[in-house]
């Protein structure tokens, strides 16, 4: 039984007239009536009475009618939803992120892409950067949005989405925090707590670069795997640590003063990381949509 004859059949059913239902599904009428006599053949009885005045159903044709609808209808759902899976708006997408980009970018990712592709699915993932790089060559990750600098990666390649400032984290009763002006020297006396170097290797050196450029090399007490045990080993005064300006929208610690360091200092930037050559047009529209919203300039 071919799926273009049920079409035909419900068309006429819903229309009760040959000319109208050829019209609406773009057939000439003998070629419309040529299918009906075919599926009649195949069904074993007539489903349509016909004169010159009306069409109308025989009572096998109701019955009839009632699951070839219903097989039109499913069909053409899974004919859309193919078509659209094959664009890549069907499916699941994994995405990886810091927990910085979580309340800087994540959200309005999240609700954008959902409105243009509500039949894929976001599995969104809080990843630290390394792992994110780990995850994304063992394609357990689509995308990652993650903190650079990275160690060369020939399967990855990176996109810059944003850029911010560092800043210093101190403890309130701080001696610095008296100083209405800071500059990097002002740092060299003091115990730091620096983000692990594990979690995210070109995130920490940078950090280290920049005090190492200052002509010191800091006092570190104490790592922290992640970003909120950071903020709350300043806050218990263990040290003072130096950290992305988007920190203050994620903790809010009593105890931890945040001042600005001077502007010169190079910016932290969270990019956008893919796979090379990966050919997922899922991954292609999310990364139209980051692209499209968010990508920023290279630096000259």
């Amino acid at each position: 039984m071919e799926f273009r004859h049920l079409r035909s059949f419900v068309a006429v059913a819903e229309h009760l007239h040959f000319r109208r239902a050829a019209q609406s599904i773009h057939l000439s009428e003998p070629a419309l009536s040529v299918q009906i006599r075919a599926l009649e053949q195949e069904v074993g009885t007539q489903l349509f009475i016909r004169d010159h005045r009306k069409t109308v159903l025989t009572p096998a044709g109701e019955v009839f009618l009632e699951e070839a609808r219903e097989i039109v209808l499913r069909s053409e759902r899974a004919l859309g939803r193919a078509r659209r899976a094959a664009l890549g708006q069907v499916g699941i997408l994994r995405v990886g992120f810091v927990s910085t980009a979580a309340a800087l970018l994540v959200p309005r990712l999240v609700l954008r892409f959902g409105e243009l592709y509500p039949d894929v699915e976001l599995e969104l993932r809080n990843v630290l950067t390394a792992d994110q790089v780990v995850q994304l060559g063992q394609r357990q990750l689509d995308v990652g949005l993650l903190r650079l600098p990275i160690s060369v990666n020939e399967e990855i390649e990176t996109r810059v989405v944003h850029r911010e400032p560092f800043v210093l984290l101190l403890p309130a009763s701080h001696p610095l925090t008296r100083k209405r002006f800071l500059r990097i020297e002002h740092l060299r006396d003091s115990n730091f707590v620096m983000y692990a170097r594990k979690r995210a290797p070109g995130f920490h050196d940078r950090i280290l670069g920049i005090l190492n450029d200052a002509g010191f090399s800091p006092h570190v007490v104490q790592e922290a795997s992640e970003m909120p045990t950071l903020v709350s080993l300043v806050a218990a005064g263990l040290g003072i640590a130096v950290a992305p300006s988007s920190i203050q929208l994620l903790h809010h610690v009593p105890g931890v003063v945040v001042r600005k360091l001077p502007r010169k200092l190079p910016l932290s930037e969270i990019a956008l990381a893919v796979r090379k050559h990966d050919t997922s047009p899922t991954i292609r529209l999310f990364v139209e949509l980051v692209r499209s919203t968010y990508i920023v300039p290279s630096k000259r």
